[in-house]
């Protein structure tokens, strides 16, 4: 099919029945999504192929085009059945395109939705299978980043792990300095959230996140806003009421927000094996610490920097570089669907160099069917347009965006000596505390509601010109909702503080065994300060604050030497609060006076 007659001013296109785009006989959309459409596709031989084709005001954008790059970088380096391989791509024509193996199967999410959750042997399937997914993908360094229900298609109850476009290679240097890509909300690991590099815990907790989805029928982690999804991430609050009593503290385990408290994979694959002949799940769990390290860190492996990334084929000339193709054949709708054999090895897999083009999966491949001519394909793995993200379907723009808060450094540091600095004005100043963590909470929660509202903005619609004149105009709005919410969230900080006070001031007297108690004082005031900063940090409501206060640290000490500068500003600032609270000798209640100073609020 020549490039004119896929091009549609309006975005979309209009495909005529049986059209050619390339050495590709184009026969059924498949589905779609905002960057691109798959086509379901017969090669020269007759084989059926998945197409995936950038939308054309997309393919004018470099950035869309490396992304499509990187996927085919990240499929040639994988060799499992488990994953659909790469078999030709066209990356610098004006149509830039990807051909995959076709999956005959179904997205896990539309599975669980028609047939209801998965138990016994049908989920020990779907966890083991996706286990030798990722055990491939990490043994060449990649991190598939998305694991999600709709990116697992099942095949006869085997899973096979599709759309790499966000994926994580350990060399790509050039395509994560910038920040990360935003994963899926509910399936993204609480500490990427929280500031973190990705690594293969970050997959190994979106598999228990699917694993659980299948379970229980229904989103771990609730639907909603994207901040109350990722607040409920972040705190472990997951909702597994679903799933059989068996297994739940399995999957509550392996959705710990800590990696060092989770299960290691091997076990909950043992667990759900021993599930599904009926046994005890809870004895073979053994908790216990697992290397977290980012994948970024293999860059410094050798067999990484072997050939460089444009000695792979694929890369060096993309307008014509066809993969050899995987032994699939057509035949007639009507055939049952073979599944894919259990390969799973004993060990990881050998890793591959960069430079290696992509071959066939080493196992018997998964006939496929292509539609007889003038009969409409079986439903399948791909949901008909205008149903989002097919297999290897550029997903939402959103799925394909930049969160900047993502894999920034978190500013412990710097935060640290914000709570240092409260503590110490506490002391010497306490309503002057009160106000100035107040007005912090409404700057930082109005932060992290701007940003999140751009994010999820280019989540759904992608990135538009009028991106930034939208965000200033919810400016007002945004104060207003993080004023509402600062204020709410002061109140059981306010009591905690007051409540530390007191208790501190009742141990000083019980330290000296006489006198009365004086909560007024420097140092119950510091302890009321300090519980105050923490509660409103880690308590309900704390995962807004804690985005929007390292958003702000950030912003104003952009690097590293920024961020020494501003620590030595807040350290000098704490000093001196110190130094005036022992000039004056007693804290200062401006602009009130001591609501304990005539003694009637003293036990």
């Amino acid at each position: 099919m020549t490039a004119e007659i896929l091009d549609d001013p309006s975005g979309r296109e209009h495909l005529p029945e049986h059209a050619v785009l390339g050495r590709y006989r184009l026969v059924q959309r498949l589905g779609e999504g905002g960057m691109g459409v798959v086509h379901l596709a017969l090669d020269r031989q007759g084989r059926a192929v998945a197409i995936k084709v950038l939308r054309p005001h997309v393919a004018l954008d470099p950035a869309a085009r490396a992304r499509l790059s990187r996927e085919v970088d990240t499929l040639g380096r994988v060799r499992s059945p488990r994953v659909a391989p790469v078999i030709d791509a066209d990356i610098d024509g004006e149509r830039p395109y990807i051909v995959t193996r076709y999956v005959p199967g179904v997205p896990l999410d539309d599975l669980v939705e028609s047939q209801g959750p998965l138990d016994g042997d049908a989920l020990h399937r779907l966890g083991s299978g996706l286990a030798e997914a990722l055990d491939a993908i990490h043994g060449c360094d990649v991190i598939h980043r998305d694991l999600k229900p709709g990116n697992v298609l099942v095949v006869d109850g085997d899973p096979v792990l599709i759309d790499f476009g966000i994926a994580h290679v350990a060399d790509d240097v050039r395509l994560t300095m910038t920040g990360l890509v935003m994963g899926t909300p509910g399936y993204l690991a609480p500490e990427v959230i929280e500031g973190a590099p990705v690594s293969r815990a970050t997959d190994w907790w979106g598999w228990a996140a699917t694993l659980a989805y299948a379970a229980s029928g229904r989103p771990p982690f609730g639907r909603g806003s994207m901040d109350a999804v990722l607040t409920r991430v972040t705190a472990g609050d997951a909702d597994l009421s679903g799933v059989d009593p068996r297994i739940a503290p399995l999957l509550y385990a392996a959705l710990a927000p800590v990696p060092s408290e989770r299960p290691h994979e091997r076990e909950v694959v043992t667990a759900l094996e021993r599930y599904a002949r009926g046994g005890l799940v809870t004895d073979v769990i053994t908790v216990r610490p697992r290397p977290t390290a980012p994948a970024t860190e293999a860059l410094a492996v050798p067999r990484t920097s072997v050939l460089p990334l444009s000695r792979n084929p694929l890369s060096r000339n993309r307008s014509r570089q066809p993969i050899p193709p995987v032994a699939a054949s057509l035949a007639p709708a009507t055939q049952p669907q073979q599944a894919l054999p259990d390969t799973r090895p004993q060990q990881p897999l050998p890793p591959t160099l960069v430079g290696a083009p992509a071959t066939p999966a080493p196992a018997t491949p998964v006939p496929t069917t292509g539609p007889p001519p003038g009969h409409e394909l079986e439903r399948t793995a791909y949901p008909q347009a205008p149903a989002p993200s097919p297999q290897g379907a550029p997903g939402s723009p959103g799925e394909q965006q930049v969160d900047p808060r993502i894999g920034r450094p978190s500013r412990s540091g710097t935060v640290a000596a914000l709570l240092g600095l409260l503590t110490a004005t506490a002391a010497v100043a306490p309503v002057v505390a009160a106000l100035g963590l107040l007005l912090w909470m409404v700057l930082a929660r109005t932060t992290d509601r701007s940003v999140t509202s751009l994010v999820v903005r280019r989540h759904e619609k992608g990135r538009r010109r009028s991106d930034v004149p939208v965000a200033v105009l919810a400016g007002p709005w945004h104060l207003l909702v993080g004023t509402v919410s600062a204020v709410f969230g002061a109140v059981m900080p306010a009591v905690i503080a007051v409540a530390g006070a007191f208790c501190a001031a009742l141990a000083v007297v019980a330290s000296r065994g006489s006198g009365s108690p004086q909560p007024d004082a420097f140092l119950p005031l510091a302890v009321g300060g300090a519980l105050a900063g923490l509660l409103a940090w880690w308590g309900p409501g704390g995962a807004g604050l804690r985005r929007g206060t390292r958003s702000v640290v950030r912003g104003l000490s952009p690097g590293a030497g920024g961020s020494r500068v501003l620590v030595l500003l807040l350290l000098v600032a704490m000093g001196a609060a110190v130094a005036v609270g022992l000039t004056q000798g007693q804290p200062s209640w401006w602009p009130m006076t001591s609501p304990w100073a005539d003694g009637s609020l003293l036990p």
